[in-house]
Parts: structure tokens; C-alpha cells; sequence
């Protein structure tokens, strides 16, 4: 081998210890940075044995009965039993719903808004896992103030998924997939807020409840409450709105959870009056929008009767539909903007019910819930007349057969 030869192969030889090392540096800087930088719910996507194997495991469905004779202890160990049970659920619940973010189609999964909800949760998943057993009051006290922080970090996930799967649809070619991700996420996301208020409102020990459950809960004063305010939104939009009269069982009284009634009967009634007004924007006199209760010892119904003209035959089928909305469909400037205008407006700064409003989400999620509570949510509608809603809800009381949250 000539000396030019055995040179150049010494260089080589010295070169290559040079990038190995250089490569090494590399891979070590890398991971060190990797460690630091990379925030867990991330890191999480892949490392999720712990998901898997929670998600594997069924969960424990509660009957509402249990949670409102549970009853309360002398030694705040029924706080302790609560908190125990939902150390062992809510994991399980969380790593079903990050399992179905993670059969999303691709192009939908990667959505830089439903990705950021998948993340959440799977930063509850790692901070309910990670917290120690629960033995003492002291504990209960910790883990409570998770549960709250989890809820209020969460308060926006509804809207967030709308707007995600709002930005995806043009990739989306089949409805049911939206659908059936959508009306299993929400249920389930109720059915963890109904769990976790229950502790909380344990904790709290308002009068005349156990936990979430109003046990004098009145269809009456909800139904005026709802309907006050969505007179409001609808005398900012219109400036005129119609009244609501109420017939049936006004005296019905029995324990129930307000919260769901309460979302469904804010959407049905802002339907009813926005339909009654743009209906008869030339009329001085505006048709009464009448609600009915009734109250029998199986369940509870409230019909919600407009005169809004009925809806048309080419959408009825279509009401039920997430993101389906007849938002700006009337050319009338007097409705330029379509259901409430700006007060739909996620930036209105008046008194909105919340930024989901307008996505077409309302109809869909109420049908949802009404359904998780073992109810239905039906509409019987005239074309040319009104729309009947019929809304029917089991009773909790034990005394009959219910659902299970």
C-alpha cells in the first residue's frame, strides 16, 4: 500500500471517530432536551400501556337511586367511599374516550383543536392515576380539589370540539362517524361531571340536595328560569319576544339532577322563540309559546309548543344533525346572521349562554343526553303551524326502573 493510500485510510479511520462521537453528543443532547422540553401529555401519546390496559377494563355504571340514599356519615366516611370509587372509575372513563380520539380518522385526529382536547385528556388520565390511595379525610380533601380542577379546566371541551370538527368536515365523507364519536363523548363526559359534581357537591352540603341531586326539584321553576332568560337573548335580537305560558302539573316535586334539564331546556326554548319571531316579524302580536309538565310515577314530560311555522319538510331529517343549523338561512335583514345573530357570536360580550351556541350543536346534544338519562327528545312538527318538543325523563326515585350514569 502506497504512503498516499495508508494516509488517507488513517483519515478516514479518524473521521469516522468524529462523527460516531459527534452523533453521540447528538443523541444525548437530544434525550436530555427531549426530557425537559417535552411536556407529559405528549410523551404520554407514546407510552400509553397504562391507557391501554384502563381502557381494557369496563366500567362501573352507578343507578342514580344509589347516589341520592347513599346517605350521609357521622365520620365523613361516605366522602371517603365516594372518593375511592371514582379514584378506581374515573380512569377507566378517561382512557375509553382517549382510545376513541385515537380511532379517528388521521387527517381528523390530527386537527390542532380536537388534538388539544385529546391531549386534556390525557393530562386528567395521568393526574387521576398518579394520585396516591385515598385513606383519609385529609386525602379526600386533595383529591377533591383535582376533580376541581379538572372540571374547570374541561368547561370548554364541548365548544372546542365543535369547532374542530367544524374546521374537519370537508374530510369527513361519512356523518356517522361524527356522530357516533360526538354522541359518545358528550354522553360520557356528562356522566363524568355528574359523577365528579356529586363528590363535590358532597362536600359543599347545599339544602335540599344530595350531592348533584335536587331532591325538591320543581319542573316549574326551571322551565320559568330558562324561559326568562331567553326572553332576554331574544328582546336584544328582535326587540319584541313572545310569552311563555305553562299548564299541567305545577306543583310536581321530586328529586332529580337539574343540570342536564337545564342545558336541554335552554336550547328547546331559544328554538321555540327565535322560530315564533322570525315567523311573524310583521305581526304587532306575537303567538304564545306554551310548555306543559306532566308528571307520572314512571317519568316526567315537558312539551314545548310553538306557532313558528313548522319546520320544512326538506330538514326535518336533518335537525339531528351535529353542525346542521338554519343559522342565516333568512335573507330578512331584521335576522341578518340567523339564530340570535351576535348574541350566537362566540365574541359577543352580552348575555350569551355560552360560545357553543350557533354551531349547530344544540338539537343533537340535548337528543343525547336526554337518551343517557334513559329519556327521549321528539318533535312533532306541522308545516305552516308550529313544532311540538316533547322531552320525557325517567324518575330517579327508586321507584321504578332507571338509568344508569
Amino acid at each position: 500500500m502506497s504512503f498516499s493510500s495508508s494516509l488517507m485510510a488513517v483519515r478516514l479511520k479518524n473521521a469516522n471517530k468524529v462523527i460516531v462521537n459527534q452523533v453521540a453528543r447528538f443523541s444525548d443532547d437530544f434525550q436530555s432536551r427531549k426530557t425537559k422540553d417535552f411536556p407529559r401529555s405528549v410523551s404520554s401519546f407514546y407510552n400509553q400501556t397504562a391507557i391501554d390496559m384502563a381502557a381494557s377494563k369496563a366500567s362501573v355504571r352507578l343507578v342514580p337511586t344509589t347516589m341520592l340514599y347513599s346517605g350521609k356519615s357521622p365520620d365523613s366516611s361516605h366522602l371517603l367511599r365516594s372518593a375511592q370509587y371514582l379514584q378506581k372509575e374515573l380512569p377507566v372513563r378517561i382512557a375509553h374516550r382517549i382510545k376513541e380520539f385515537r380511532q379517528l380518522p388521521f387527517i381528523v385526529g390530527c386537527n390542532p383543536t380536537i388534538l388539544s382536547v385529546h391531549e386534556m385528556y390525557i393530562r386528567a388520565f395521568n393526574m387521576v392515576t398518579e394520585f396516591p390511595p385515598i385513606e383519609d379525610i385529609n386525602a379526600d380533601i386533595r383529591y377533591t380539589n383535582i376533580l376541581r380542577q379538572l372540571l374547570d379546566e374541561h368547561r370548554d371541551v364541548v365548544t372546542m370540539l365543535a369547532e374542530g370538527f367544524k374546521e374537519s368536515r370537508r374530510y369527513i365523507e361519512d356523518e356517522s362517524i361524527v356522530k357516533y364519536f360526538l354522541d359518545r363523548t358528550l354522553t360520557s363526559r356528562l356522566g363524568i361531571r355528574i359523577m365528579c359534581e356529586n363528590h363535590l357537591g358532597l362536600h359543599d352540603e347545599k339544602a335540599n340536595f344530595v350531592g348533584i341531586i335536587n331532591v325538591n326539584f320543581q319542573p316549574k321553576k326551571l322551565i320559568e328560569k330558562r324561559a326568562d332568560f331567553a326572553r332576554k337573548l331574544c328582546e336584544h335580537k328582535y326587540s319584541k319576544v313572545p310569552n311563555v305560558k305553562l299548564n299541567g302539573h305545577f306543583n310536581s316535586t321530586f328529586p332529580y339532577i337539574v343540570q342536564p334539564v337545564d342545558y336541554i331546556l335552554g336550547e328547546l326554548l331559544k328554538n321555540a322563540m327565535r322560530a315564533t319571531v322570525e315567523n311573524h316579524l310583521d305581526s304587532q302580536h306575537l303567538p304564545d309559546i306554551t310548555v306543559t309538565i306532566s308528571n307520572n310515577d314512571t317519568d316526567f314530560i315537558i312539551r314545548i309548543s310553538d306557532r313558528g311555522g313548522g319546520i320544512p319538510h326538506n330538514i326535518s331529517k336533518k335537525i339531528w344533525q351535529y353542525h346542521f343549523t338554519t343559522s342565516g338561512q333568512n335573507a330578512d335583514e331584521r335576522v341578518a346572521g340567523g339564530i340570535f345573530d351576535s348574541v350566537m357570536n362566540p365574541m359577543f360580550s352580552g348575555p350569551a349562554a355560552g360560545p357553543m351556541h350557533g354551531f349547530g350543536f344544540g338539537l343533537p346534544v340535548s337528543k343525547a343526553y336526554a337518551e343517557y338519562l334513559g329519556g327521549s327528545l321528539t318533535v312533532e312538527s306541522m308545516q305552516g303551524i308550529g313544532t311540538d318538543v316533547y322531552l320525557r325523563l325517567r324518575h330517579i326515585d327508586g321507584k321504578k326502573e332507571s338509568f344508569r350514569i
